[in-house]
């Protein structure tokens, strides 16, 4: 682009900071180029020197001056025709604001360091800048099960803040070591960090410790094969990292499949088995329009705990948690 433009920030962009607006338009435009146009007064808010970070306003005026080209889609290792097949294969629901993914186990939600292959690249199967999906949730790397993006800034704004406000009910299905008891409840127990890198790990602690962050999991059988295991329906109603594994190891009961929340017992019992915990079901509010109800058909992974243990999908209530209520 060569020519000074102004643009107006949208109603569903209000509190957005400057250079994610910027990367959502030209998302070829790395930090430091942002930060040298905004630092020399070339990038102005309403008229006005702005930082970075200054969080824009529903009818602001920015003034974008000349931008770099985009690099060619070969240059910028566009997606393979069949990574966008694979992406596509992943959708269980799509509107015009949202979309719903069947997260398999093993496929990570954000890149890192040793992580190249991760949700977050193959949502360029929908396009760049304001046409991609975004995150407003997470599915840790060996949990399968649904996963909700918003398709515009201000979808992904009134998800995220359903999820902020615990206006969404997930539930977690879940094959997990012995019979609790009792069969069903609500678990309240703090969890703090502990550890360093692959062995961090999400610990009870004490309500004063300066570490702690509030967890409550509530929690149903669903079915019992004997002593050995139970399925049981679990739902979060905090969102902290690991919490429900963390919970079911407190509680004694392990999730099967775990490699790192786990007992002698269910390590035993889970041999041959991938992590057994799926997100069956997602209900939160639509971004513009009543409710969404969202479902994941269950993993090969969970699949195989069913046929071992003797579990029928079909047996299950859908809102196992509504008798609680």
């Amino acid at each position: 682009m060569r020519e000074v433009r102004t643009l107006y920030v949208d109603k569903g962009e209000e509190g957005v900071r400057l250079d994610r607006w910027f990367k959502r338009r030209w998302p070829h435009l790395n930090h430091i180029q942002i930060q040298k146009l905004t630092r020399s007064g070339q990038i102005r808010v309403d008229g006005a020197r702005a930082k970075p970070d200054t969080r824009l306003s529903a009818g602001s005026q920015v003034r974008v001056p000349p931008l770099p080209d985009a690099p060619r889609p070969e240059e910028k290792g566009k997606l393979p025709p069949r990574d966008v097949a694979y992406a596509k294969s992943l959708v269980i629901y799509e509107d015009e604001e949202v979309l719903a993914l069947n997260k398999p186990s093993g496929l990570a939600v954000q890149g890192g360091t040793k992580t190249s292959k991760h949700v977050d690249r193959l949502l360029s199967a929908w396009g760049e800048g304001l046409e991609r999906p975004r995150l407003v949730h997470r599915l840790d790397r060996d949990t399968s099960g649904v996963l909700v993006l918003g398709k515009t800034p201000a979808a992904a704004a009134r998800l995220a803040g359903a999820f902020a406000k615990r206006r969404a009910q997930k539930v977690y299905w879940a094959i997990v070591a012995g019979f609790p008891k009792p069969g069903e409840g609500v678990l309240e127990l703090p969890l703090a960090k502990q550890g360093v890198g692959d062995r961090e790990m999400m610990v009870p602690t004490d309500p004063k410790d300066p570490r702690a962050e509030t967890a409550e999991t509530e929690f149903v059988t669903v079915a019992r094969a004997g002593p050995r295991a139970a399925w049981m329906a679990l739902w979060p109603h905090t969102g902290r990292t690991h919490q429900l594994r963390a919970h079911m190891l407190a509680m004694g009961h392990p999730i099967l499949g775990d490699p790192k929340y786990n007992t002698e017992a269910s390590r035993e019992l889970s041999a041959g088995l991938k992590l057994q915990l799926h997100a069956r079901r997602l209900v939160l509010p639509h971004p513009s329009r009543g409710a969404l109800v969202l479902e994941a058909p269950i993993s090969p992974e969970l699949a195989a705990g069913f046929e071992r243990f003797g579990f029928d999908e079909h047996e299950a209530d859908p809102e196992p948690f509504k008798r609680r209520r």
